[in-house]
C-alpha cells in the first residue's frame, strides 16, 4: 500500500508590465492522496483484492505562480468486508480489526505538498529562493485477513450435512453434494425467526490435524473465532460417530483462541436413515453424561428443524442495542514518532534523513545566500546541529541529506 507523493512547491515571482520588482508568487504543492481502508457491509469476501498485491494512491500536483497550489492527490479507498483484520506484514502486530459499517482507515497517509516560496516571504527575507519539495508518501506492506462475522458456527466433519442444515435454517443456497469436500469456502446464511436475526456460517469439514492447517483446516478454523455458538453437526449414521466427535473438539481445542470454552450445541444429523435414528439415544446419553446438550435432525427431511432454530435462537438471545447510531471515525494505522528525522554514521561520512529537512535542502536555491542562511538557521532550530556535534561531526566531514552532499565548516563566533 503506498500512498501519493506530496507536489513540489514552486519557486515563482511577478513578472507583470509596469511591476520591476514583483514580489514572490510561488504556490504550495498539492498533498498526496491517502490509502485508506473501509468496510462495506455489502462485502462477504476478499475476492475482490486476491490478485493484485500493489496499491498506489495518487501524487499531488506541483504548485505554480501567481500563488496556485497544486492539486491535491484523491485518496484510493478499497473496500473490504466486516470482520477484517489488518496486520502489518513487517512486526506481524494486528493494527486494526475493522467491523463496523463504514469504519475506515488510513493505511498510508499522502505526503504534505512543499511549500511555494510565497510562504518563506518576511520582513528581512523579500525575495526568498526557498521552497519544498514534496513529501514522499507512506508505503506500508500488510497482509488481510477475514474473520467471518456470524453468530452461529456449523461446524463437524466432511459430509455431515452441513451445507445441508444452513439451506434448511437460512434462505442460503450453497453448493450442496454427497462426498466430502464439497464446501471449500464459507457459506452464509440469516436465520429468522419472530422478528429476529442470527447470521450462520457453514464451515467447510475439519478433519484431523485441522489445527496445522491440514485440509486447510487452520483457514478455516479462524471463521469460528467470532462466533457466538457452535453448533456441531454429526452424522449419526456413521458406525462411530462418537469418535468423529472427539475428532473435531480435539481440533477446536488444540486451536486455541477461545473455540474449547464456547457455547455448543449437537446437531445429530441424518435421522431419516435407519442407522443414525438407531444411533442418536446413546449419542444422546454420552453428550448429555458430559453436559452437552444434543437433538436429533434430518437437515435433508426438516425433521426436528424448527425445534433446532428455536434453541439455537433461546442460545443466543437479543444484542443489546448500540448506544449510538454515528459512523466511527477514520483513524491513521501506523502512527509517526515525534522526532520525524535522524542521523546516522554512513561509510566515513554523517546521513541526516528525515522528510522535512530532505524537502527542504532539495527545494533550495544554493546559489543565493539568503536561501542557504535559511536552511542553517533551520538545522539549528531543529536540533540537527545539535546532533551531529554529539556524534562527534569534524570540520571537513561531509554530510549528505537525501541527494545532497555538504561539507561541514565551522564558522568562527
Amino acid at each position: 500500500m503506498r500512498a501519493g507523493d506530496g507536489g513540489r512547491g514552486s519557486i515563482s515571482f511577478r513578472k507583470e508590465a509596469h511591476v520591476p520588482r514583483g514580489g514572490p508568487d510561488g504556490g504550495d504543492g498539492g498533498h498526496g492522496g491517502n490509502l485508506v481502508l473501509r468496510v462495506d457491509a455489502g462485502l462477504g469476501t476478499l475476492a475482490d483484492l486476491r490478485y493484485k498485491t500493489t496499491y498506489v494512491a495518487p501524487s499531488g500536483a506541483p504548485g505554480s505562480g501567481k500563488d496556485r497550489s497544486g492539486r491535491a492527490g484523491k485518496d484510493l479507498v478499497l473496500r473490504i468486508p466486516p470482520g477484517t483484520l489488518v496486520i502489518d506484514r513487517a512486526t506481524g502486530e494486528t493494527v486494526a480489526d475493522l467491523t463496523e459499517p463504514d469504519q475506515e482507515v488510513v493505511i498510508a497517509r499522502g505526503g504534505r505538498g512543499g511549500r511555494g516560496n510565497a510562504r518563506f516571504t518576511s520582513s528581512v527575507r523579500r525575495a526568498p529562493r526557498i521552497a519544498e519539495d514534496g513529501d514522499a508518501g507512506e508505503e506500508r506492506s500488510i497482509v488481510l485477513e477475514l474473520k467471518l462475522l456470524a453468530d452461529i458456527g456449523l461446524a463437524g466433519l466432511p459430509n455431515a450435512g452441513k451445507s445441508t442444515l444452513l439451506a434448511a435454517l437460512t434462505r442460503a443456497r450453497p453448493k450442496i453434494a454427497a462426498y466430502p469436500f464439497t464446501t471449500l469456502s464459507p457459506n452464509m446464511g440469516v436465520a429468522l425467526l419472530d422478528g429476529r436475526e442470527l447470521v450462520v456460517a457453514d464451515v467447510p469439514g475439519l478433519i484431523e490435524g485441522a489445527h496445522r492447517g491440514v485440509g486447510l483446516g487452520e483457514e478455516f478454523l479462524r471463521h469460528l473465532e467470532r462466533t457466538r455458538l457452535i453448533v456441531h453437526v454429526v452424522d449419526a449414521s456413521q458406525p462411530d460417530a462418537l469418535a468423529g466427535i472427539r475428532t473435531i473438539e480435539h481440533e477446536l481445542a488444540l486451536h486455541g483462541r477461545g473455540l474449547a470454552d464456547r457455547p455448543r450445541l449437537y446437531a445429530l444429523n441424518k435421522i431419516d436413515l435407519p442407522d443414525a435414528r438407531e444411533a442418536v439415544p446413546a449419542l444422546v446419553q454420552a453428550l448429555g453424561a458430559e453436559g452437552h446438550e444434543a437433538l436429533a435432525i434430518s437437515a435433508a427431511s426438516g425433521d426436528g428443524v424448527p425445534a433446532l432454530l428455536r434453541r439455537v435462537f433461546d442460545r443466543c438471545p437479543a444484542r443489546s442495542a448500540p448506544t449510538t447510531t454515528e459512523v466511527p471515525e477514520r483513524r491513521i494505522a501506523f502512527a509517526k514518532s515525534a522526532r520525524d528525522w535522524k542521523v546516522v554514521k554512513e561509510q566515513g561520512a554523517w546521513r541526516v534523513t528525515g522528510p522535512r529537512v530532505e524537502r527542504l535542502a532539495s527545494g533550495i536555491d544554493w546559489d543565493s545566500p539568503d536561501a542557504s542562511a535559511y536552511f542553517q538557521r533551520m538545522i539549528l532550530k531543529t536540533g540537527v546541529d545539535a546532533e551531529l556535534r554529539a556524534q562527534g561531526v569534524h570540520e571537513g566531514d561531509t554530510v549528505k541529506i537525501g541527494k545532497l552532499e555538504l561539507e561541514w565548516r565551522e564558522t568562527p563566533g
